[in-house]
């Protein structure tokens, strides 16, 4: 029997490996079954060449718990390594220069050994207080062997009495880490990370794994339902996807994949972190930033690179010149799949614009290569649900009407056709086109487009009277003389702590509503945002809302307003009409909605019971 130290000149080199090495103990699981697949594989490999004589037979991985003997079991019947072989690769931490290894990193943390040695197999000491290696070469003639170690730096080596080819690493578990000897634990494990590697696992006499997984297949070798089968596999609770991109690249770098575009219908079931990244089949993370750009995060799916820097974990990248062409070439992926999407299915595409708008928007907000490709295929919805425009279709629609002043096209838009109905309804009345801009990245889509389309401005449809939407500024004619117009000016003035309201006098359409409560475009954008970020915006969220009480002078309800003799009766139909326009805002809250309810109950006969705090 050989006996020896394992060649490292300093003492302290598994308790570095033990804490540096992963920040997650169940790594280890991981490193070992990777390494019994790269055994198969190679194995698989020299057959085909003709240099591993017989028969492969069964190269399933498998993993056994001894629960009494408090043992993990990984058994490969892969290579194999000779005395030499063990020698070599265990016995000389990663050949690598161990001393300057443990001298560079020793005062740094985790993320500090990135890349820099091939220290997989050690993680076993991080749960193990022996391990043990029972090893026999592929190679004829070649002898069993076993190695042992307690995790400092003395090892022994012998022969073994293995029959057959292949490795068992055997793992004596220490009373720091028995939560590995749970069955439930250790599928868990085995599921994470190794449920597509290309060789068998097997735990409890089950395959654990898929090998042939649809992102390792050809395109052409894939049918529609395969792609949605691999789907309901990644995400049994999902509904279907909209449709899905197939990467497959190995020039000028190794790239395979499948993104899958979900259905969203609210803005709460947006998530994040749903790509898996795979190295060779074997799952390092769902955090792939960077790798992904940032608006296709909301994707879900697989990617797998070998040429994706990791750190001796697989859990955080470098940088590297690679990941930014990956980056890259999933942003031109994506963009002309959903150009040739609008292009060839068009009432398609825009029957899932409600889930793509998402996507689509963020992109043109957050990367400027997309914006380019995606002003093509960019769509917005009218405020009936009628049709969709492009950019250009709708200023080709509405060229000759809507320009404001300063000559920019204007887009009018709507966040909640509902609660704007009646100003909907008004600026179609005068041949206006309204679009819908009522998603949770809306807000910041305009601010961003009106920086980044030449001449285009958004105004929301209740930013102002209907009339004035493009700031035409018409006179208009009005049918009160100017002591009636002055008296309902008075009439209309109100104090409401939380609003700043102005009142003006207009003589607008009969048919338009009496009243129309508008606010400020740039005042209502602030409020808006700051509402939704905090920090500096909270000095906008605390200033009253400013509100311009349009009153329409034409309509036909002020005659008998004015010549009403009951002077109270006269306040209160003044003060239903500002309310009910307010409330068209969602501007009337507490004390003032409650008054509104009780007033409308007096005017229509009845006799209001409820009773105003003062």
């Amino acid at each position: 029997m050989q006996k020896g130290s394992i060649r490292v000149q300093t003492e302290n080199i598994f308790p570095i490996i033990k804490k540096f090495l992963y920040s997650d103990h169940e790594i280890f699981l991981r490193e070992l079954i990777s390494n019994a697949v790269d055994a198969s594989q190679k194995l698989k490999t020299l057959s085909s060449l003709g240099e591993a004589k017989g028969e492969l037979g069964d190269l399933s991985i498998i993993v056994k718990l001894d629960k009494e003997a408090q043992t993990i079991t990984i058994s490969d019947q892969g290579i194999g390594m000779t005395a030499e072989e063990v020698d070599k690769y265990l016995n000389q931490v990663a050949l690598s220069g161990a001393e300057e290894f443990v001298n560079k990193y020793k005062n740094q943390n985790e993320n500090a050994i990135i890349g820099k040695f091939g220290l997989g197999f050690y993680s076993a000491f991080m749960v193990s207080s022996k391990v043990e290696v029972i090893s026999r070469s592929y190679k004829e003639g070649a002898l069993a062997v076993k190695w042992e170690c307690d995790g400092s730096p003395e090892y022994s080596l012998e022969e073994s009495d293995r029959a057959d080819r292949g490795t068992d690493i055997i793992l004596h578990i220490n009373e720091d880490s028995l939560e590995f000897l749970d069955d439930d634990r250790i599928r868990s494990i085995l599921t994470k990370f190794c449920r597509f590697l290309p060789i068998p696992v097997k735990f409890e006499d089950k395959q654990i794994n898929n090998t042939h997984p649809a992102w390792t297949r050809k395109p052409s070798d894939l049918t529609p339902q395969d792609y949605q089968d691999f789907y309901k596999e990644l995400y049994p609770f999902n509904e279907p996807p909209l449709f899905w991109i197939h990467l497959n690249v190995d020039y000028p770098f190794n790239l395979t994949g499948i993104l899958y575009f979900p259905k969203i219908k609210q803005s709460y079931e947006i998530q994040k972190d749903k790509i898996q990244l795979y190295s060779n089949q074997v799952f390092v993370t769902d955090e792939v930033k960077d790798i992904v750009p940032e608006f296709l995060m909301l994707l879900q799916g697989v990617i797998d690179s070998p040429d994706i820097p990791l750190n001796v974990s697989r859990s955080y990248l470098q940088g590297d010149p690679n990941v930014k062409k990956i980056n890259s070439h999933i942003t031109k992926k994506v963009a002309d799949k959903l150009d040739e999407l609008f292009t060839k299915e068009r009432k398609e595409y825009e029957q899932k614009w409600e889930s793509l708008g998402l996507f689509v928007k963020y992109g043109m907000m957050t990367d400027d290569k997309f914006l380019e490709k995606a002003n093509r295929f960019h769509i917005m919805e009218n405020a009936d649900g009628s049709c969709f425009y492009t950019l250009d279709e709708y200023r080709i629609a509405t060229e000759t009407l809507q320009k404001n002043k300063e000559g920019k096209q204007v887009i009018i838009y709507t966040t909640n056709p509902v609660q704007q109905d009646s100003y909907i309804r008004g600026a179609q009345a005068r041949g206006y086109q309204v679009v819908k801009l009522e998603t949770i990245v809306d807000a910041g889509f305009i601010n961003q487009m009106e920086t980044k389309w030449d001449s285009v401005h958004f105004t929301r449809v209740d930013s102002d009277v209907a009339d004035n939407l493009v700031d035409k500024q018409d006179a208009s004619v009005m049918v009160l003389g100017k002591d009636e117009e002055e008296k309902l000016k008075e009439l209309f003035k109100m104090d409401i702590p939380a609003l700043h309201i102005t009142v003006e006098i207009r003589g607008l359409n009969p048919d338009a509503l009496p009243v129309v409560a508008t606010r400020p475009e740039f005042m209502r954008r602030m409020k808006d945002m700051a509402a939704l970020n905090g920090g500096m915006g909270a000095f906008y969220a605390s200033m009253p809302d400013e509100v311009t009480l349009t009153v329409n002078g034409n309509h036909p309800i002020y005659k008998t307003v004015l010549n009403e003799t009951d002077t109270d009766k006269q306040q209160k139909l003044i003060h239903n009409l500002a309310d009910l326009a307010l409330l068209s805002q969602g501007l009337l809250n507490g004390k003032e909605l409650t008054s509104f309810i009780q007033r409308s109950v007096e005017l229509i006969g009845g006799r209001s019971k409820i009773i105003l705090e003062a």
